[in-house]
């Protein structure tokens, strides 16, 4: 079972990862076995991110590549980086997204533009200079980080909550497109992951006490919550897995 979900010899590329949830992710594919490029566009925090890593495994198993997901030339350029500098990419995650809380009536455009750039257009951007190179070989893994709020709405986060439902449907189209080709494209949807970045709302005892109640698990997802299912969507062992977004999110959107 175990060469099911072993990624030894893979490369894996994911965005967004010099923290939280992308971070964490990038560790879970290293642990399998992956050769893993870290992304971000803070090159200083990148590095450090890099440099903290490199530390737990092999020389050559961990590297970074700055570069903007939500630039056409970039995301041609950070591919383009990976497969002539670490090796054929065979994983990529999509994982690369910012918030921006405020209500719809005082959303200023370009913030709504800045959000769907970065949580939608970027998995489109980095997807497609990804697949230009995997339908060629046949084969590639392609995982787009959506949310609950995929499937739920809260206030004072319109944008986000549309480019999430939008990367769902992305996942789809790529699937509809690029499966016949060898790729697998799923989706992961996290519920409320207790983060650096969630550490205020953990903190707010109002809404820590809504999650609670609202979770039929009881409890905030860890990133670990999150390894196994990312490594199995990146594995040989979800190779007739297309077009799904799992819900791990302690069963959060099957109860009302």
């Amino acid at each position: 079972m175990n060469s099911l979900f072993d990624l030894t010899g893979r490369v894996a590329l994911v965005t967004g990862s010099s923290r939280g949830i992308g971070n964490a992710l990038a560790r879970a594919l290293a642990d399998a076995g992956a050769t893993v490029v870290l992304n971000g566009i803070n090159v200083e925090r990148l590095k450090a991110a890099e440099a903290a890593m490199a530390a737990g495994y092999p020389p050559g198993r961990v590297h970074s590549c700055a570069f903007d997901v939500t630039s056409d030339a970039g995301a041609a350029r950070g591919v383009a980086w990976v497969e002539e500098n670490v090796g054929p990419l065979e994983i990529l995650v999509n994982n690369a997204g910012i918030q921006h809380r405020v209500p719809m009536l005082e959303l200023d455009v370009a913030d709504w533009e800045r959000v769907i750039s970065t949580d939608l257009t970027s998995a489109f951007l980095v997807g497609r200079e990804a697949a230009r190179h995997m339908i060629p070989r046949g084969r590639g893994k392609i995982i787009n980080i959506c949310s609950v709020q995929t499937d739920l709405a809260r206030p004072t986060i319109a944008p986000y909550i549309a480019a999430k439902g939008g990367l769902r449907n992305l996942t789809r189209a790529m699937t509809a497109e690029w499966a016949a080709s060898g790729l697998q494209i799923n989706g992961i949807a996290p519920g409320y992951i207790h983060t650096e970045m969630t550490q205020n709302l953990v903190d707010d005892e109002q809404f820590n006490a809504w999650i609670l109640g609202r979770t039929p698990a009881h409890r905030w997802g860890t990133v670990q919550d999150l390894a196994g299912p990312a490594v199995w969507l990146a594995s040989s062992g979800s190779d007739f897995v297309n077009g799904q977004t799992i819900f791990i999110d302690g069963g959060m959107t099957v109860v009302v």
